[in-house]
């Protein structure tokens, strides 16, 4: 049984007891992590702590340089990256899957090292220069999900160190392993300290957030464990970056040709086998359309394979985990106890992951399906008729991540965009972020931006010099 270390300080820590990280398409082990506990968190900030003053003064071309070397040692172990991806989050190698994942990573890191952030001159006169500068913030606490493990961990490391900064990536229990091995292979890009990994089966993330020697967290998750965060950071008043839930709307407007829209709906519906942030959630179709747009999806939704994901036949896998699996499965339940009609899938009878694509009509507030985040292949469809009630139902929600129209009709669809409240609105696809576009969720789906140059701006602190 292969065991993966954690990385601290440049070399691989294997102190401390280990556990199972389970693949959810088959049910056997993967591999086993090393559990870090209190005493490896503080050698891993000690470390981190030695390592930012000389990381800080490197100039920003060499860490752009060293972040196209990350970059291109993504590229060189892609199919291992892929491979071990696929076993531990269930992911198809193929379709939007751990391939996919794994040439994004590549692809935003790439992007990420060609970002600089210059001094801002804000007054110069003859009573004075005042210059604002971007300095790197010192020690940065990384949390993050099992849904997209290696990309958005990609998210919350490169963009880190290209800022100055030193970081240490905590990656879920269900999926550290694909984490592990990237900053393991960082690290020939690296001075030891500045990007380091530490698995855990439990406790060690509030440790990193309530931590002395970290001035940052950075964490992608749900909305309940976002507000811990935030109240154990506040002790030491660290700075924070969010990115959490996402209840995302899509609204269908009545001039859609369905079955030119089908399949891009689907997958801003199920990429990821709906288990991503800013996959569509909530999906309104305006009565005119609604059989046909409901029609043309069950015929994408049927004709996908399942299954193994390292099988390349297979293009959509399982939920990853069996807390999920019960969500969805409770959702879906209570909007069919409560009148909503099963279009194709429904309860599956399996005791394994496999959860099939499920798409029920019928659905609206009350229903669990409609009224929170089910983070899985399910997906509700609301039958809408008038304009004002659609949109004020797709903002009248705690989350505020992302949510699309879709319309054969720009100005229309751009004239309803312009209603609706959320971080990222798309107009005839949904979900499709990218690394220059700012990215990050009103109300409670977060705190701050990541992506592009406002992201970086989230890793610095401001230093304004006058004269």
């Amino acid at each position: 049984m292969t065991i993966f270390a954690n990385i601290i300080d440049g070399a691989e820590d294997t102190t401390g007891a280990t556990f199972d990280v389970v693949n959810p398409s088959t049910g056997a082990v993967v591999g086993q992590a090393v559990s870090a506990d209190a005493a490896a968190l503080d050698r891993a900030v000690a470390a981190a702590r030695r390592a930012h003053p000389g990381w800080a003064a490197t100039p920003w071309a060499d860490r752009q340089d060293a972040c196209n070397r990350i970059a291109a040692l993504i590229e060189a172990n892609a199919d291992e990256l892929a491979r071990l991806l696929s076993q531990e989050q269930g992911k198809p190698l193929n379709g939007v899957g751990a391939r996919f994942e794994i040439g994004g990573a590549q692809a935003w890191t790439a992007y990420t090292a060609s970002l600089t952030l210059e001094p801002e001159i804000l007054q110069d006169n003859d009573e004075g220069r005042v210059e604002l500068h971007r300095v790197p913030i010192g020690v940065v606490g990384a949390i993050t999900p099992w849904n997209w493990p290696v990309l958005i961990g990609i998210w919350h490391l490169v963009p880190t160190i290209l800022a100055g900064n030193c970081v240490i990536i905590k990656p879920s229990e269900n999926t550290p392993l694909s984490t592990l091995r990237l900053v393991q292979i960082m690290q020939q890009a690296l001075p030891p300290g500045v990007a380091q990994a530490l698995a855990s089966d439990g406790g060690l993330g509030s440790q990193m957030t309530a931590h002395e020697g970290i001035d940052k967290i950075s964490f992608t998750g749900s909305i309940p464990t976002g507000s811990k965060v935030m109240r154990s950071a506040a002790g030491t008043i660290k700075r924070i970056t969010l990115e959490l839930g996402g209840n995302d709307a899509g609204i269908v407007l009545p001039d859609v040709d369905p079955d030119a829209i089908a399949e891009d709906l689907f997958w801003g519906c199920f990429i990821n086998n709906g288990q991503t942030c800013a996959a569509l959630k909530r999906l309104y179709v305006h009565e005119d359309v609604h059989d046909g747009v409901v029609d043309a999806l069950v015929r994408v939704a049927t004709g996908l394979p399942m299954g193994d994901g390292l099988d390349e036949a297979n293009v959509i896998g399982p939920v990853q985990n069996r807390d999920q699996y019960n969500i969805v499965r409770d959702f879906v339940q209570d909007a069919l106890d409560q009148g909503a009609q099963i279009a194709c899938g429904g309860i599956p009878q399996g005791n394994d992951l496999f959860f099939p694509t499920t798409i029920l009509t019928g659905v609206g507030p009350g229903m669990k399906l409609h009224d929170l985040e089910q983070f899985g292949p399910a997906i509700g469809i609301t039958r809408w008729r008038d304009e004002d009630a659609v949109i004020a139902l797709a903002n009248d929600d705690r989350c505020g991540l992302g949510a699309s129209v879709w319309s054969s009709d720009p100005d229309r669809a751009r004239a309803v965009a312009d209603r609706v409240s959320a971080g990222t609105v798309w107009i005839n696809k949904h979900g499709a972020i990218q690394p220059n576009a700012p990215f990050g969720g009103v109300r409670q789906s977060g705190i701050g931006v990541q992506f592009g140059v406002e992201g970086l701006r989230e890793c610095t602190n401001v230093k304004t010099i006058i004269r």
